[in-house]
């Protein structure tokens, strides 16, 4: 595993950057799970700065592409109801919003194709995503999983102006360099279209509860927004219209047990009991401000 130092994601600078935290790394620990979607949570993460001009907390140093690259391509995926259950709340997001209007649209880490799906049941038609993951692709739907190529985002592939919306959930934090992210997201937008992102959020109150036992600070997660910094990246991508609020989600509860920070004895004891005896009740959903934001704005 290389490293390497890093600006800041959005301005590229270096001097007004202030430490937020030294790393917890212990490489021994890392998993095929160590960069899968919604795993369950190894509470490590990388050295992390915090920029004085965009308010952006990110990793540095942090994995290298390369490394990331390959990270991801043999993850594991154990996510299949979660990320359906997201994707309602998503696509909810967009129909409050007025977004919901059948367009061509791409969605960037489409996982499993589970947002892609609710897009074909509300309507949409030429629908495509982008997943560098093996294992997500291989468990998604024989009906969708033909439109998701199985490798990394390339702008390049895509012609400009041609899509209508472009989405992006729980990947931002992922990527080495997400201005040049949401700069491409921008150019393959036609007029009025929509860029649609989900990210967590840094500041929210889960997160200053729980500290840096919070899921959101992770080996994962190269950068971290709050509504200052999401704003800054959208805007200098070149977008307008920026609606930046945070959402609730709704996960079966033992979903949240796994994310929540208790003694690994215990939860391993929660988990066996509701997806047992309890599976009832372990089962239900609950809706909770679990700390993301959603950002929608217009090109």
């Amino acid at each position: 595993m290389e490293f390497e130092v890093r600006p800041c994601p959005i301005c590229k600078r270096m001097d007004l950057q202030y430490l937020v935290c030294e790393t917890n790394l212990d490489l021994e620990r890392l998993t095929e799970a160590s960069f899968s979607s919604r795993k369950l949570p190894e509470y490590m993460h990388c050295r992390l700065m915090r920029c004085g001009q965009c308010d952006l907390v990110y990793s540095s140093p942090a994995p290298t592409l390369a490394f990331l690259t390959a990270s991801y391509r043999d993850a594991s995926f154990d996510a299949t109801t979660e990320s359906e259950y997201a994707a309602r709340t998503y696509v909810a997001c967009l129909r409050g919003a007025g977004r919901l209007q059948p367009v061509p649209a791409l969605d960037i880490g489409a996982g499993d194709g589970a947002f892609l799906r609710e897009l074909v049941r509300n309507g949409f038609d030429d629908v495509s995503g982008y997943e560098p993951s093996v294992a997500p692709v291989a468990a998604a739907n024989p009906d969708i999983r033909d439109r998701i190529r199985p490798e990394l985002f390339d702008a390049s592939q895509v012609a400009g102006e041609s899509l209508g919306l472009v989405t992006c959930f729980q990947t931002i934090e992922h990527v080495d360099d997400p201005l040049q992210l949401v700069t491409d997201m921008q150019r393959i937008l036609r007029p009025g279209g929509t860029a649609f992102l989900i990210a967590h959020d840094v500041d929210a109150l889960s997160a200053k509860i729980m500290g840096f036992k919070s899921p959101i600070f992770d080996v994962e997660h190269l950068q971290l927004f709050n509504r200052r910094s999401a704003a800054a990246l959208m805007s200098t991508a070149g977008f307008r219209d920026i609606h930046i609020f945070q959402i609730e989600n709704a996960y079966p509860i033992a979903y949240w047990v796994r994310l929540f920070p208790l003694p690994a004895l215990l939860k391993t004891a929660l988990l066996r009991t509701l997806n047992g005896p309890l599976a009832w009740l372990g089962q239900r959903l609950l809706r909770l401000p679990a700390g993301n934001l959603a950002i929608i704005a217009a090109k």
